[in-house]
C-alpha cells in the first residue's frame, strides 16, 4: 500500500472513526464459549459489549438462535442495516447505540447473565481495561472473553514500548506508524487524543493478570480455550474464557 493510501486510510478513520480490523467470519473459539456460558441452564440472557464489527452481532445473534437466549442487548458505536433490520423484529434483540465504557451505557445493559467481550479489552483507555471489568462486575454472573493475549513479561499500554516495538507487536503496521505520528492529535470522532482512543492497540494484558483480576471481581476460570498465536502475531495468544461468579 503507498503512503498516500495510508495516510488517507488514517484521515478517514479519523474523521469517521471507521475500523482498521478486516472483516471475519465467527471465531470457533468464541462460539465455543458462548456454548459453554449457556450450557449453564440459569443463562438466558447476554450483553454484546463492542460486538458488531466485522460480525454484524453475529455472537449476540448465535446465542439467541442456537441456544435460544431471551433477552440479547448490544451496545456498539455504530449498527449496520442488518443488524438494525433483525432488531426490529426481533423483541429479544436490544441495541445500545455509545461507548460501553460510560456509566449510562452500564445502566442500559442492566442485569444479565453474560457479559461478551470480543477482541475489545485490549483496546479499551479511561477507562482501562480492568475498570471495565469492574464496571460490569455487579451486573453479571459469567463474563465471556476472547481476543488477543500479551505473552510478555507484564501487562503493558503498548505506546510504552516506543515507536519500533510498538510497530512490532500490533497488526496492520502502515496504519499504526500512521497513527504514532499523530497520537497527540484530537480525534473528532471522540473527542480525546489518538493515544487515548479504542480505534488503535492499547494493551497488552498478560493471561494471568486478567484471572488474578476476575478473582479479586468475585470470578473464577470456568473454560479456557487456546488456539495459538493470534493471526500470526508472536507477541500475541488466542485465547477464549469464561469466568464465573465465585459461589
Amino acid at each position: 500500500m503507498s503512503g498516500r493510501g495510508v495516510i488517507g486510510r488514517l484521515r478517514s478513520h479519523l474523521g469517521r472513526g471507521e475500523p482498521a480490523d478486516p472483516p471475519r467470519s465467527l471465531g470457533a473459539p468464541k462460539l465455543r464459549a458462548v456454548d459453554h456460558a449457556f450450557a449453564d441452564p440459569d443463562c438466558s440472557t447476554l450483553a454484546d459489549l463492542g460486538g458488531v464489527w466485522a460480525v454484524d452481532g453475529g455472537y449476540a445473534i448465535y446465542a439467541l438462535d442456537q441456544h435460544g437466549a431471551r433477552r440479547a442487548v448490544i451496545c456498539d458505536d455504530d449498527f449496520t442495516p442488518a443488524l438494525e433490520a433483525r432488531a426490529a423484529s426481533d423483541p429479544r434483540l436490544e441495541l445500545h447505540r455509545g461507548n460501553f465504557g460510560r456509566p449510562e451505557a452500564v445502566a442500559a445493559v442492566g442485569e444479565v447473565d453474560a457479559i461478551l467481550l470480543f477482541d475489545v479489552l485490549l483496546h479499551q483507555v479511561r477507562p482501562d481495561w480492568d475498570e471495565i471489568l469492574s464496571m460490569y462486575a455487579g451486573a453479571t454472573g459469567s463474563f465471556v472473553l476472547a481476543g488477543p493475549w500479551w505473552n510478555g513479561e507484564r501487562t503493558v499500554r503498548l505506546v510504552e514500548l516506543g515507536r519500533d516495538a510498538y510497530l512490532d507487536a500490533v497488526p496492520l503496521r502502515e496504519f499504526h506508524a500512521e497513527a504514532w505520528e499523530r497520537l497527540d492529535e484530537v480525534n473528532p470522532r471522540r473527542g480525546r487524543a489518538w493515544r487515548d482512543c479504542h480505534d488503535i492497540w492499547q494493551w497488552g494484558i498478560r493471561e494471568d493478570d486478567l484471572v488474578a483480576r476476575m478473582a479479586t471481581l468475585g470470578f473464577e476460570l470456568s473454560h479456557r480455550d487456546h488456539t495459538g498465536p493470534w493471526r500470526g502475531l508472536d507477541r500475541f495468544d488466542e485465547i477464549a474464557f469464561v469466568f464465573r461468579r465465585d459461589g
